[in-house]
């Protein structure tokens, strides 16, 4: 009963706020306390009292009221962090005005006119000892930060107390955070006593820091990273004493959770995990303030520090942290937490269901980008074992169960990237020819082989039975593949006549003349073959079978017609089958036991949207391997296949010449086949072919004579012939290795931060912090 009265009460202060037309007095605490005095408003009551048409209201018809609310919800934290919150009245004081902040900053950051009310300051608010200046006190949003950073480590509410009797005090003032991390793990040895009311409240606490945060959802796309989130900008500052145990407490809880725990079958619908709730927001927490690393904030932080920001740009303390990890046991500490949790989902057990399934994996493999971008130490200790091995089968899994889901499209390219990253390295190459045992239930052909045959036959199944939209992903899943093709030892059957089947479709007429990029797949294609035959010819017998029989490929790709009747041709072709590639003549066998076909996101799913993916050249530079293994950057020029964007591909006319006469229409068609033709001779000389030609010259007669003299039916014969043949001094001299490495730009970070707080926005359901608000990052889309 009294639940109900105290949110009738709740709710009339609601109503009173909404309906006062006179601005209620700051000093009025008999009104102001009726938000958070009570004990019993959990958040979710707190968001279904306070609509969202309500908060719009008293913004638009007493601004007055709202600031006052806000500022009095911030001096309730402050007074807070300051006393400690020794009674259990003021810690639910804490919470409540911690739940109202959350409802209410989504509004404030919506309309661009209250955007700087945080960043002014309130007569007497937060005044601190430090600041003896004129102004004497720090705008709303700083003092906000602080309060929330002193209550994360808060004796008896957020952190084990330490205190050695009775008698003795822990001041806030006093106290050293770095005591009181919350997790063993980086930098920390001790793994204080699991709480769960300490989770409950750290977890409040981390969903206003969000939510403080999420200004950056309402302002429009931007390429310009000289504008800074100053929320993030100042927490992460040296002005937030608690930075390093902070960091350390949120990397450490993610790292170190188990969801499995102990192991027993159903625990999780037994017993509520409250650590879960806090790894999320902790890894969310992280992956927000890891987006920046230094430049202008805006506005700038402190007036007193501006100076010194234009010359050397704020530093962020996280990503400075994250960057300076350099233990090894650090190290192996992260790569297998997060392991652990990216291989969670992939679990298979007897019983179904029976484990619990954690649905954070896009942030984790966020994180993981992170670290590898920052930490190049942590990205060599990750290559430097097949530990890879353990990272990549997980985003695997991801890529081919989303590959038919349009709502997903963000993961698979986020699962794309690191992969990219990764292959950029000669290690991972090499680390690919491991065996693969595991055998994760995948709806992926049944094969024999190592973790290359694996990457290969899940890629082939992304771009012959993917939805559309991950038409431009393909470039990188190809430079990927080349990447790594000079280390692969031995490709499978199964792998060999996916890679033939590719270059079959790819080099379809119609195909290549249909669209300016087409011919990329196709050299790329060519450039990964070549690689394998020349540096690693002889345990690849698989694949120089495969090219033997699939040769007429070879030999149409030789012979491309190039008059202006073909390509015309070959572009009404096009129109009658408009499908990429066919589905049907990759010969598919049986799929693995336990798996599950890839299905469409459900009607009515949300997804946000994404700004357009930079080009595969604005994502890459070009690496050539030297003779003693080092990397030298190659300059910047038009690579055979290139082609300049004014040359683009007939498709038929534009819909701006609809309306002309028949004869420019006429005009323009030819115009576009004369563009094209010069396109398609400019590429056309310069395809990789020679190495590939001189091996089915060798090697075609050799087969045929051996078959018809030993009347040879099977093919192990003949691949147990090709095992044992040789090239040597047969083939042009080897060309040098050229690795595309993944490179920032300004493009893929804003992609990264529409892509991270789309992530956000949607994870966060319960409650739906800024659900029907006008964010202006990206658009929420329903399928």
């Amino acid at each position: 009963m009294g639940s109900t009265d105290s949110k009738l009460n709740f709710r009339k202060a609601v109503i009173q706020l909404t309906t006062k037309t006179q601005p209620v007095e700051a000093t009025d605490d008999a009104f102001w306390d009726q938000f958070w005095a009570d004990t019993t408003t959990t958040v979710q009551d707190v968001f279904a009292l306070v609509p969202a048409a309500e908060i719009r209201a008293v913004r638009e018809e007493s601004p007055s009221n709202l600031a006052t609310l806000c500022y009095k919800a911030v001096e309730k934290l402050v007074q807070g962090a300051e006393s400690g919150c020794p009674s259990e009245k003021e810690k639910q004081v804490v919470l409540n005005c911690c739940r109202i902040l959350t409802r209410i900053l989504p509004y404030i950051f919506e309309d661009q006119d209250w955007r700087g009310f945080f960043w002014s300051t309130v007569p007497g608010a937060g005044r601190t000892d430090e600041l003896d200046d004129d102004e004497g006190a720090r705008p709303l949003a700083e003092s906000l930060l602080l309060a929330i950073a002193d209550l994360l480590f808060c004796p008896d509410f957020t952190v084990h107390s330490h205190k050695r009797g009775p008698d003795s005090v822990e001041s806030m003032q006093s106290i050293d955070s770095c005591e009181y991390i919350w997790e063993a793990g980086v930098g920390f040895a001790q793994s204080p006593p699991l709480n769960y009311i300490h989770d409950l409240n750290r977890t409040e606490l981390l969903r206003l820091l969000l939510t403080c945060f999420s200004e950056a959802m309402y302002l429009p796309p931007s390429s310009d990273n000289t504008i800074l989130n100053p929320w993030v900008t100042f927490f992460c500052s040296t002005e937030n004493r608690h930075a390093l145990p902070l960091f350390t407490s949120l990397l450490n809880v993610v790292c170190a959770y188990d969801p499995v725990g102990y192991g027993i079958p159903y625990n999780h619908l037994l017993f509520s995990d409250y650590r879960e709730q806090l790894v999320e927001q902790a890894v969310q927490i992280l992956i927000v303030t890891l987006e920046h690393d230094g430049g202008i904030p805006h506005p700038p932080a402190s007036p007193s520090s501006i100076e010194e920001q234009e010359s050397t740009g704020p530093e962020n303390l996280f990503v400075n942290y994250l960057s300076r990890i350099h233990r090894e046991e650090d190290f192996d500490f992260v790569l297998k937490g997060l392991a652990r949790l990216l291989t969670n989902p992939l679990t298979q057990t007897y019983l179904p269901n029976s484990t619990k399934k954690i649905q954070f994996h896009q942030e984790l493999l966020v994180l993981f980008w992170k670290l590898c971008d920052f930490n190049k130490k942590f990205l060599f200790f990750v290559l430097k074992s097949s530990d890879v091995l353990d990272i990549l089968v997980p985003i695997l899994y991801y890529l081919n169960d989303a590959r038919a889901d349009q709502s997903r499209v963000g993961l698979m390219h986020i699962g794309v990237f690191i992969l990219l990253l990764l292959s950029g390295e000669r290690n991972f190459g090499v680390r690919l020819n491991k065996p693969y045992s595991l055998h994760v239930p995948m709806d992926i052909p049944v094969f024999t082989g190592t973790h290359a045959d694996l990457l290969i036959v899940v890629f082939h199944k992304i771009i012959t039975t993917g939805h559309q939209r991950l038409q431009p992903l393909f470039d990188c899943l190809l430079t990927i593949i080349v990447n790594v093709s000079p280390y692969l030892k031995s490709l499978s059957m199964v792998a060999a006549n996916k890679l033939l089947h590719l270059l079959e479709a790819f080099s379809t007429t119609w195909f290549l003349f249909s669209a300016a990029q087409n011919h990329h797949l196709v050299f790329f294609l060519l450039e990964a073959f070549n690689n394998i035959i020349q540096y690693q010819f002889d345990g690849n017998c698989n694949l120089v079978y495969a090219i033997i029989r699939k040769r007429n490929v070879f030999h149409q790709l030789a012979n491309l017609p190039s008059d202006p009747s073909s390509i015309q041709k070959a572009l009404q072709r096009k129109k009658k089958s408009p499908d990429v590639i066919s589905r049907t003549s990759s010969q598919e066998t049986v799929s693995m036991e336990g798996s599950h076909p890839a299905v469409p996101a459900e009607p009515g799913t949300l997804k946000a949207s994404l700004v357009a993916m930079p080009g595969i050249d604005k994502l890459t530079e070009k690496s050539q391997v030297s003779e003693d293994g080092t990397m030298v950057s190659v300059p910047k020029t038009d690579s055979p296949n290139t082609v300049h964007p004014d040359h683009s591909a007939v498709t038929g006319t534009s819909d701006t010449e609809s309306n002309s006469g028949r004869d420019s229409e006429v005009s323009a068609f030819l115009r576009g086949i004369c563009s094209l033709l010069s396109q398609v001779l400019s590429w056309k000389c310069k395809l990789p072919l020679q190495t590939i030609m001189r091996l089915l010259q060798v090697l075609v007669p050799q087969v045929e004579k051996i078959c018809i003299d030993k009347g040879l039916t099977d093919e192990s014969e003949i691949l147990k012939f090709l095992q044992h043949g040789t090239l040597v001094g047969l083939l042009p001299v080897p060309h040098p290795i050229l690795i595309r490495k993944y490179q920032a730009n300004a493009g893929t970070a804003m992609w990264f931060r529409t892509y991270m707080w789309g992530v956000v926005y949607l994870r966060n359901v319960d409650p739906p912090i800024w659900y029907d608000t006008d964010v202006r990052l990206f658009e929420i889309q329903r399928m």
